[in-house]
């Protein structure tokens, strides 16, 4: 799937007071199950019509762009933390902040959607004690709070109704039915998990109300462990953890002709013609290409991300969930045309006149080289190559092309322990500048054993 240019993103929403926008980011709620007292027991009916009364613990934790710094990456992830309520577009929404030990969170209501008319939450920064807060749109009630573990209750009195959630390994599906049976008031539902926000409209998520929702989320964190992975997450130094919070996937209104899915600041979007994969086990297991893409975009690390590598280094990611998942790698689909795969094909090409990376390889084929640095020298390359980039954390600018393919190869050659200057340079044309040569000589690596290029799975 395509994403759109990451130039024209917006940054996330910045609370509706300027002066306290550098503290508006997120908030860890003290698990999935937020909400303290929802007043479901007291029925569905009920809380629409009382509207009781929710009290919402969040636990403090790093900024996204902290974050998104730490980890080397060119997008920053969510930062919201559920409340499992919505509030009605101009409606006073009074609620009672308790900052126990000291920070006070800012109020988020909206939902993302880039390419639409309301394009993304709004903040409101609170202040400890009695709050009234309305918002002219109305939407999800999200909560952040920066910090380091510290902690914050929110008791919303009024102006909030509960939206239909499913919590993995607390709500059962008859429950969850039942909520979207009753709960009417909101148009939005939420699936929630360990590391996922999923947020659909009533109507999105009615379309598949029978699915095997557990078995839908622990799919999806199936697959975001999947990217964790490749990319090295595994807690062995502090530098080493995955990211604050979780990933947040939006079903949005539209979407750009020819783009099915997208990945921007803070989320991922899908609108309502890709929901069979992205909320389905079935399709997402078999067809879900496309939602292990737009993951891989929160994932990708700026230092060897020219912008020619957008969307290829992207599908590192891919290739490690399709594997998780026991699925046959896209790289080894066969063209009818041709009767070759795409290993096949851009080996071909190999040594013919005028041949350039960027310019003489399809899509998949510029993905081959990534796959056969694998295939060379271990499973664990790429999650080194991680490791390496967020303990030296190279800094770079968008503009500066040049430098990343360089930081793509040297790196790559020092985790690999041998000199890639043939198999970069000279076999898959890269556009590797004399600067970049010269660094790679410096490194006085051997040859490899094995080329790399002549590698399939």
């Amino acid at each position: 799937m395509r994403t759109p240019t990451y130039s024209s993103f917006p940054s996330p929403a910045q609370p509706a007071s300027s002066s306290m926008s550098r503290r508006a980011v997120l908030a860890s709620a003290a698990g999935a199950g937020a909400l303290a007292a929802l007043g479901t027991a007291a029925g569905p009916a009920s809380a629409r019509t009382r509207r009781p009364q929710a009290t919402v613990l969040v636990t403090a934790r790093p900024g996204a762009e902290t974050e998104r710094l730490r980890l080397g990456q060119a997008l920053r992830g969510s930062e919201f933390e559920p409340t499992g309520l919505y509030a009605q577009p101009g409606t006073a929404l009074a609620l009672t902040v308790r900052p126990h030990d000291g920070l006070v969170p800012t109020l988020w209501v909206g939902a993302w959607d880039y390419y639409g008319e309301i394009k993304q939450p709004r903040g409101y920064p609170l202040l400890a004690g009695a709050n009234t807060v309305t918002d002219p749109h109305g939407g999800p009630v999200y909560l952040t709070l920066t910090g380091n573990g510290e902690q914050a209750s929110v008791l919303f009195r009024s102006g909030a109704v509960p939206m239909p959630v499913f919590t993995l390994g607390e709500t059962t599906e008859a429950e969850y039915r039942q909520r979207l049976d009753t709960l009417t008031a909101s148009p939005y539902v939420e699936l929630h998990a360990p590391n996922t926000i999923m947020t659909l409209t009533r109507e999105g998520a009615l379309l598949y109300r029978d699915e095997d929702h557990a078995a839908l989320l622990e799919l999806i964190e199936t697959i975001i462990d999947s990217h964790a992975r490749i990319s090295g997450l595994d807690g062995s130094r502090p530098v080493h953890r995955r990211k604050a919070g979780p990933y947040h996937f939006t079903e949005v209104t539209k979407v750009p002709t020819g783009v099915g899915a997208y990945a921007t600041h803070g989320y991922n979007g899908f609108p309502r013609a890709y929901l069979d994969r992205a909320t389905t086990v079935t399709g997402l297991r078999t067809r879900g290409w496309g939602f292990y893409h737009e993951l891989g975009h929160l994932h990708q690390q700026m230092a060897y991300k020219p912008a020619g590598l957008t969307e290829v280094t992207v599908n590192i990611y891919s290739l490690a969930a399709q594997r998780t998942l026991g699925q046959p790698s896209n790289l080894l689909t066969v063209d009818p045309t041709t009767g070759l795969n795409h290993f096949q094909s851009a080996q071909r090409k190999f040594g013919t006149a005028g041949l350039t990376y960027e310019k003489s390889f399809g899509a998949y084929e510029k993905l081959v080289p990534l796959r056969q640095l694998e295939l060379a020298f271990g499973e664990d390359f790429w999650p080194r190559l991680h490791k390496l980039v967020r303990e030296e954390n190279p800094q770079s600018d968008y503009t500066e092309n040049a430098k990343r393919y360089r930081a793509l190869a040297t790196c790559s050659s020092r985790i690999a322990g041998y000199d890639l200057t043939d198999f970069f340079v000279h076999t898959w044309a890269f556009p590797i500048d004399a600067t970049g040569k010269a660094e790679l000589a410096a490194l006085h690596l051997p040859q490899p054993p094995v080329d790399p290029s002549t590698l399939t799975d």
